[in-house]
């Protein structure tokens, strides 16, 4: 997979190509990174890329045509066979899920546009972006922890990036459900022990407990999920699984 990010601040993506699994996974040649700064397609020798908004207001609006070199320019660059999907990171998104990581990953090339100051023109967007995505209903400074975000979310789902195979698979919402609780050693903690049936190498209970407490956990802290499940079954025409679960 070929991700490029257009953003003014390049340097923020040292954290995800420079360090942890996906800094390996770039070394292993398991994916590929360019970053492109959007000032080098300014029409100004200070490169501006930003003005004030019609209609008045406060802050600043990223211009469209600078933006819209800069994302062919990517297209240009692009390493995959495919053309790149464009993907706008912004609160008024689409949320970004388990799922839709999933469908991301199986790309073989993104574009992520980084927004900053009050937004982008609205004209690029309708023309030149295929997709907003947000990473939840609040607002950051920009869209590079956002992208980062994705960046990682995505990555994970892509064979050979983590160190075991089985380690998405088992992640938090990979079933529909948050992740069962872990522990290593010591075996008692501050008066806390873990829990006998993790000590009995019976992979069988283990793996059931491991089961039962997904569902509490999930019931407990996020029962929207849940119906989600029942509602998800119920369309399938098969209740039993949910129920089982519930």
């Amino acid at each position: 997979m070929h991700i490029q990010v257009i953003s003014v601040l390049p340097e923020m993506f040292a954290a995800i190509s420079d360090f942890g699994v996906t800094s390996r996974a770039l070394k292993q040649g398991l994916w590929q990174f360019d970053a492109i700064n959007p000032r080098q397609f300014a029409d100004n020798k200070l490169g501006y890329i930003d003005d004030r908004p019609y209609g008045g207001g406060p802050g600043m609006v990223m211009m469209a045509p600078p933006l819209a070199r800069a994302i062919a320019h990517a297209k240009d660059q692009h390493q995959g066979k495919n053309t790149p999907r464009v993907l706008y990171l912004s609160p008024q998104g689409q949320p970004l899920t388990h799922a839709k990581t999933q469908e991301l990953a199986q790309l073989d090339g993104m574009i992520l546009l980084c927004g900053r100051y009050e937004g982008v023109d609205e004209r690029l967007l309708n023309k030149h972006v295929d997709e907003e995505i947000s990473i939840g209903d609040f607002v950051v400074s920009g869209g590079e922890l956002p992208a980062m975000m994705l960046m990682d979310s995505v990555l994970r789902q892509i064979d050979g990036v983590l160190g075991h195979q089985d380690s998405a698979a088992q992640d938090s919402f990979a079933n529909g459900l948050l992740d069962c609780p872990h522990y290593t050693r010591p075996e008692s903690f501050e008066d806390m022990h873990v829990p006998e049936v993790l000590l009995s190498g019976n992979h069988a209970k283990i793996a059931k407990w491991r089961e039962q407490q997904s569902i509490l956990r999930t019931t407990q802290r996020r029962p929207d999920l849940l119906a989600a499940l029942k509602q998800e079954a119920s369309e399938l025409g098969n209740s039993e699984p949910t129920d089982k679960a519930i």
